[in-house]
């Protein structure tokens, strides 16, 4: 089957790009690994390739679909949607917008399409902090991560920041009690969380990073042990790329059932059927792709 995929790959100008949290099967098979944002800069990028197979969740898709709107975007498993992206709908933030008028709305790219298309700015958890210090707003409707909400009212106390009420059920199962229990068996690691767990256990840690903020402090780190504070998808990554340095999930491995939906099968029947093609109205493209290129501006 794998023999089948890059056949079929070749014979229809296609890539395949995989988020950190897929299984390790399709990291392995993908032509490129990263974060959702990374990963529709790099679809963007590649100007050969007229189709581009998403291993990932739907909202990463659509942001493929946006920033590369002349390719076809392929979701192998169209039920791999994101629930934190669906708790931040378009309706409501149209509400809260009219509420605060003079607010800048900054949607961290894990959103769905529509609720890009009336944002003001997007952002990622690498630079979050970053594009809400710089943007000329004073007061921010953040949306829809809470943590990371939290963790970015910590970077700039100065500005007033609303902060929507969605949250990573993933990220979330991380706690104290793991915290404890992790630095009583490996004092000497060094412990590497991701912003969307909760605020007590950021507190705890060592370090506070994206996906890829991980994979760059797990390079040039002297530790040579880590327990990582994220989806279980990571590590198989950080192992392939520092085989010299051990990483251990914190607490027992967490897992997002949603990112382990696709399989080699499904991207195998996905490919040869053409299944399933993200399709998004014109001016949902057009003016969610203005909140991510602003982004640019503000980092």
């Amino acid at each position: 089957m794998i023999e089948e995929i890059l056949k079929l790959k070749k014979e229809k100008s296609a890539i395949i790009l995989a988020h950190n949290y897929q299984i390790p099967e399709i990291q392995d098979i993908a032509d490129f690994v990263g974060d959702s944002l990374e990963l529709a800069r790099k679809a963007s990028e590649i100007k050969d390739a007229k189709i581009i197979v998403f291993c990932g969740v739907k909202f990463m898709a659509e942001t493929a679909k946006i920033l590369s709107p002349e390719k076809k975007v392929l979701l192998p498993d169209l039920d791999a949607g994101c629930p934190l992206a669906d708790m931040a709908n378009y309706e409501e933030v149209l509400k809260i917008k009219e509420k605060y008028p003079d607010a800048w709305v900054v949607s961290y790219v894990n959103t769905n399409a529509d609720v890009k298309s009336i944002t003001d700015v997007c952002c990622t958890s690498a630079n979050a902090d970053k594009v809400v210090k710089n943007i000329p707003a004073k007061k921010i409707i953040f949306l829809p991560d809470k943590n990371l909400c939290w963790y970015v009212k910590q970077k700039v106390p100065e500005k007033d920041i609303i902060c929507w009420e969605g949250y990573c059920f993933v990220h979330r199962l991380f706690t104290i009690e793991d915290v404890k229990k992790v630095k009583e068996i490996y004092p000497d690691a060094e412990l590497i969380v991701h912003p969307e767990c909760d605020p007590e256990v950021q507190m705890m840690a060592d370090g506070i990073y994206s996906t890829s903020g991980m994979l760059k402090r797990a390079k040039e780190s002297k530790s040579k042990r880590f327990i990582i504070g994220t989806e279980e998808g990571l590590l198989h990554r950080l192992k392939k790329e520092n085989p010299d340095k051990e990483f251990y999930s914190l607490g027992s491995a967490k897992i997002c059932p949603n990112m382990k939906k696709i399989t080699i099968e499904k991207l195998y029947f996905s490919l040869k059927e053409e299944k399933y093609e993200i399709i998004l109205p014109d001016d949902i493209i057009r003016k969610a792709k203005i909140s991510l290129e602003r982004m640019l501006e503000f980092i």
